[in-house]
């Protein structure tokens, strides 16, 4: 039987991306998604990338008997976990509806793995389990903490599988911990395709460039930074999905491991540095308003990317106008596809 690694919400933004990269270094993947905020076409393009349709099953992480056959009818090597909700704004609004998701529906697909004897965990973490940063950049011992329901349930799934790690050191496990995703794969076949208003900055702002939204909202210009919006550590998705290979070729080389590292670029940009960077790659003006800050967010953050480098050997290499170009290119792919 083939072997497979098992991608969850691999249909959605980060997980098509790193699909693709995980085959195109060999190995072979299985999808499972509830498609709550991606759809199955995304498959196709995938396969018009790679030249490999994955293998894919609808489904939720959190029906145990999903996962059960799951594990049943796959050999699986290993898990890579991108099925959770991400938007902080909405987390605060719904936070049950994160905590159902994120915590228990990563308890359930553990408990499956556990029971399979399949002991390699890959999971999306953020870098808002830093919670306001008391120094920049943020190293990986950065103390703890969350502002918001989003951050919480993330930092709640890492001291669970810290839990897990001292209870059964034999388990390979990484915690890497996202900072802000941009962009697009290069093809423009796939990308961020949010359903409803978009929650990130760059989409909303690839909207505007192309008239389909009227302005971008600007959540705060009061902010103790350069220009008074927030700075974030934007990171092109296809370099993160470079980082989840390096930490998969790390984890199954490794007899055990619980390994939490940062993927970023190191370099803060704000909001108005990228709203001005889409501009030049767009050629548009993009209109906006200052509008109040929203809850749970921070003024700035950026990676401390020296311990992905030495464990991983991994760097992220794209700048802010790859970020901003191929965002664009995949805008307007997608644009075109949803005009009737």
């Amino acid at each position: 039987m083939s072997s497979f690694i098992l991608v969850t919400g691999g249909t959605g933004y980060i997980g098509s991306h790193t699909t693709v990269a995980l085959q195109q270094a060999g190995h072979q993947v299985l999808i499972l998604d509830n498609l709550s905020n991606s759809s199955v076409s995304v498959l196709d393009a995938i396969a018009a990338i790679s030249g490999q349709r994955p293998d894919f099953i609808e489904g939720d992480i959190r029906d145990a008997t999903v996962l059960a056959r799951v594990f049943c009818d796959y050999r699986i090597d290993a898990v890579m976990h991108f099925a959770g909700l991400k938007a902080v704004g909405e987390s605060v609004q719904f936070p049950l509806r994160y905590y159902d998701n994120n915590v228990h529906g990563s308890l359930q697909l553990l408990s499956a793995m556990q029971t399979a004897n399949v002991r390699t965990f890959i999971f999306s973490s953020s870098a808002t389990v830093y919670g306001d940063p008391q120094f920049l950049p943020l190293t990986e011992d950065h103390p703890l903490s969350s502002t918001n329901p989003y951050g919480h349930s993330k930092l709640m799934v890492e001291e669970i599988l810290a839990n897990l790690y001292q209870s059964e050191d034999y388990w390979r496990i990484a915690r890497l911990r996202y900072f802000n995703p941009v962009g697009a794969h290069s093809s423009g076949l796939i990308g961020e395709a949010p359903q409803g208003i978009p929650n990130n900055l760059m989409p909303f702002v690839a909207q505007v460039a192309t008239g389909t939204r009227e302005h971008l909202q600007v959540f705060g210009n009061d902010y103790d930074t350069p220009d008074g919006t927030g700075v974030r550590d934007y990171i092109h998705v296809q370099d993160l999905a470079d980082g989840h290979v390096a930490a998969l070729k790390h984890c199954l080389n490794s007899a055990s491991e619980l390994l939490t590292v940062n993927l970023g670029t190191g370099i803060g940009y704000s909001v108005l540095e990228m709203v001005k960077a889409f501009e030049r790659t767009s050629d548009t003006s993009i209109a906006y308003k200052i509008a109040p800050r929203r809850p749970g967010d921070i003024a700035a953050c950026w990676a401390d990317t020296l311990l992905a480098e030495q464990t991983l050997g991994w760097k992220a290499q794209k700048g802010i106008q790859e970020m901003c170009d191929d965002a664009w290119r995949w805008q307007r792919h997608f644009a075109s596809r949803e005009k009737p």
